[in-house]
């Protein structure tokens, strides 16, 4: 269980890793340009798989993490919030399966975003812990606050929202 904690943030960086590989077999990638998916569509991408089976990759993890959240919960309140965020990590594993150009594409990274910010909400709710219960207000405070802006690309947007699931799985793994 205390090596559990840690395996959110194990999913953010095996995430980024897997993007800067990519990024660098695909020179015309621009952050401020293209989706972060560009980089495993069929069409567009070169090694495509990188990105792809990366997600894959990054969606074990998230899976563990909320396997942790699950099993440390305190109340049937944070067990919702991590059954919400273990279904966010099957759609962030289906993100790589239905990658762009695929018709569900839209749907299952979209629901990936709504599904942990609504479980990260949930579970925070269920806190006893204020930081992790007023953090994850915040957090989720600041993701919708996010879809109000006009990026300039969907990358942008992307990254300032995984950003953002990534401060929770820090928070959770220093409070937790």
């Amino acid at each position: 269980m205390r090596y559990l904690k840690y395996s959110g943030i194990l999913a953010g960086l095996s995430y980024w890793l897997f993007v800067a590989w990519s990024i660098s077999r695909n020179g015309w990638f621009s952050f401020f340009h293209n989706a972060l998916s560009d980089l495993g569509s069929l069409e567009m991408a070169a090694s495509p798989w990188i990105y792809n089976y990366g997600l894959i990759v990054t969606a074990v993890f998230m899976l563990v993490f909320s396997i942790y959240l699950i099993l440390a919960s305190e109340n049937r309140l944070q067990t919702v919030g991590g059954a919400y965020i273990s279904i966010s990590a099957l759609f962030l594993a289906l993100i790589g399966v239905f990658h762009a150009g695929t018709r569900p594409h839209s749907f299952v990274s979209t629901y990936f975003f709504v599904q942990f910010f609504l479980g990260m909400l949930v579970y925070g709710a269920g806190s006893k812990d204020k930081a992790v219960r007023y953090g994850s207000g915040f957090i989720f405070a600041l993701a919708v606050m996010g879809t109000l802006i006009n990026w300039p690309s969907v990358a942008l947007i992307e990254t300032y929202e995984i950003a953002l699931v990534m401060a929770f799985t820090v928070l959770v793994a220093v409070r937790g």
